[in-house]
């Protein structure tokens, strides 16, 4: 189901960008231009013993392990943290998706990168494709599951 954070690594990157921002997808994006050979993931997280939804979030793949640039902002442990992958990008294809979003909509942020259209639903927010559904649906039930009160 999940690939293992490497909690290590992670925090590494993540100093390694000397100042971490507050968006996980720009945290995720810095990072991958450091590791070529990354692979840039979109999905969900979620996080043992809280309450909350799934939240969007982005890492990187690398060596079959997840690293979270963003790691040290959740003051959690690796073993709490659960990621389910929607839309994955080569580092080559991220770069031009941003690229690209910057030329169309130089006023938006072009992160976070979602697949071409048309767009599903989860909630009342809308996102990229099929994948990002079955993402959502899986970590919202995951979460209920291992969130129970």
């Amino acid at each position: 189901m999940n690939k293992l954070l490497d909690a290590t690594f992670s925090i590494e990157v993540g100093q390694s960008l000397k100042k971490l921002a507050k968006n996980a997808f720009e945290n995720a994006y810095k990072a991958a231009l450091l590791y070529p050979n990354c692979t840039y993931v979109q999905g969900f997280l979620v996080i043992a013993g809280e309450s909350l939804p799934p939240i969007e979030h982005s890492w990187l793949e690398l060596d079959n392990h997840v690293v979270d640039p963003s790691f040290t902002l959740w003051d959690k442990q690796a073993e709490e943290l659960f990621y389910f992958p929607a839309h994955c990008l080569t580092v080559k294809q991220l770069i031009a998706a941003v690229e690209e979003a910057k030329e169309d909509y130089p006023e938006d942020n072009p992160l976070p990168v979602y697949g071409a259209m048309p767009y599903e639903y989860y909630g009342e927010v809308m996102l990229g494709g099929k994948d990002y559904q079955v993402a959502y649906e899986a970590a919202l039930a995951f979460s209920q599951e291992i969130n129970v009160k």
